[in-house]
């Protein structure tokens, strides 16, 4: 059977890494099995749902090249579908009507906690053959509630947690659909229900999804079953803390997953970080995506929870920022500079090759290139530290020697040379003092691959303001 895997996140909040790890995964399996990964949007809580969440899931998803084959379905656009199915169940006699008000439901629930027992529905509305119902209420819109079976276990084989065995007798009748509008025939469904029949027809086979829904996968397999079908194979991953330890949540201060795009961070890498959330081939830390969907599988999924380490995310984005080709990666830099309103030009292929090695970010990056695109002001405390007696006439020699050799790297290096010999300086005497009047600060790569990018005229200009 081909594989079909799905990431069914709900719009009630601007999406974050550990949101995303649950996409990760079930498109990873099915990228490594040739399958299918369908988005669906489950937006059944209207008052909390929106557009914008949507946006960002959608946004966020393309920047990391998460690309579906299907989709995005969106539950509000397959009510009909839903009413259909429990018009269906109704007909068979796998649903009834509850006439139980909140208030009623309460009262059973703290009964039942002052006994020291679990609280659940008592099943007063259910039928069951030689069993008085009460009589119906007046004015009262019935929930429906599914016929869950008596005895027996739900059980499943969780490809993350292992053998999972839940009696029957525990869980109660679920309610699968609210009380119906005017003219309705059935009532408007739940999020449990609604699941069971989009995996049907959606043909999911394997459902891989935070552990936050394992309370809800004995209920659903028995919808799966009342339904006559199979339910899927899962995997329920354990959740993604944040750095303080706990469930990373929007109100904990998790990140959108569109800002990690905007602070400079790149795509192949947040995928390998976070693969790594979780999921792990051998002691491999840094890999492409190309070798993460042929290794990934379901076997090595880790069972313990993960916490997310910002340090540890710039330390594999430094690695995967190193190891990218110079032109595409200036076409990241150039975007960056570009929101400051500079222009880039053809140096930032060659200013990309010098500096990526200290950056962990293109943010970072375009914080250098901009060196090359802006004026430099060099603080007064810098210049005063390095520009000591002696450095002036060395500076102006080498802005001299400048201005008449040829402008390549080799070339200056040999300018430097001679104005090193000819004064008796060391490297850093000289190296140090220009560095800080061409880029602002003494730490930048060889001072004749920074002259060289500067051009020449830029390179002169600087040195002689000193």
């Amino acid at each position: 059977m081909n594989t079909r895997t799905r990431f069914a996140p709900s719009p009630t909040g601007f999406i974050h890494l550990g949101n995303i790890r649950s996409a990760l995964y079930p498109w990873a399996f099915a990228r490594s099995t040739g399958g299918d990964f369908i988005l669906r949007i489950e937006d059944t809580d209207v008052e909390r749902s929106s557009q914008a969440a949507v946006d960002v899931i959608i946004e966020g998803m393309a920047w990391l090249g998460l690309h579906h084959d299907e989709g995005p379905h969106f539950q509000m656009q397959r009510m009909d579908r839903y009413k259909e199915v429990l018009a269906q169940m109704n007909a068979a006699g796998q649903v009834y009507p509850c006439y139980m008000s909140v208030a009623e439901l309460d009262a059973l629930r703290e009964r039942q906690m002052a006994r020291k027992e679990k609280p659940r529905y008592d099943g007063t509305w259910r039928p069951e053959p030689g069993k008085t119902l009460p009589p119906v209420p007046e004015g009262v819109q019935p929930v429906l509630r599914f016929r869950n079976p008596v005895g027996g276990v739900v059980a499943w084989d969780d490809k993350v947690k292992g053998r999972i065995e839940i009696g029957n007798d525990e869980l109660d009748d679920l309610v699968i659909a609210r009380p119906a509008g005017d003219g309705e025939a059935v009532g408007v469904p739940t999020y449990n229900f609604c699941v069971v029949v989009d995996d049907i027809d959606m043909r999911i086979t394997h459902v891989i999804r935070g552990d936050d829904h394992v309370n809800n996968t004995p209920r659903q397999i028995n919808i799966f079953r009342a339904l006559g079908v199979e339910p899927p194979v899962y995997a329920h991953l354990p959740t993604v803390l944040n750095e303080q330890g706990e469930k990373m949540s929007k109100r904990s201060g998790a990140k959108r997953v569109t800002q990690f795009r905007d602070e400079g961070f790149l795509p192949d890498a947040v995928v390998n970080y976070l693969a790594r959330l979780g999921w792990s081939h051998g002691d491999d830390e840094i890999f492409s995506r190309q070798q993460f969907v042929a290794w990934f599988n379901l076997d090595h999924l880790g069972k313990s929870a993960a916490q997310f380490d910002e340090a540890k995310l710039r330390w594999v984005n430094a690695q995967h920022l190193k190891a990218m080709d110079d032109e595409p990666l200036a076409q990241l830099v150039g975007q960056q500079l570009a929101k400051s309103g500079m222009a880039a030009d053809d140096r930032l292929p060659g200013i990309c090759a010098v500096f990526k090695d200290r950056c962990d970010t293109t943010v970072a990056l375009a914080g250098w290139a901009a060196k090359f695109y802006a004026p430099v002001q060099p603080s007064p405390d810098e210049v005063a530290k390095h520009m000591v007696e002696g450095v002036r006439p060395a500076i102006g020699m080498l802005a001299a020697m400048l201005e008449t050799c040829p402008w390549n790297k080799a070339a200056i290096g040999e300018a430097i040379k001679e104005v090193l010999r000819a004064t008796g300086m060391k490297m850093a005497q000289l190296a140090m003092p220009a560095r800080v009047l061409l880029m602002g600060t003494a730490q930048t790569p060889s001072l004749d691959a920074v002259l060289e990018l500067c051009g020449r005229q830029t390179a002169i200009d600087r040195l002689k303001a000193a």
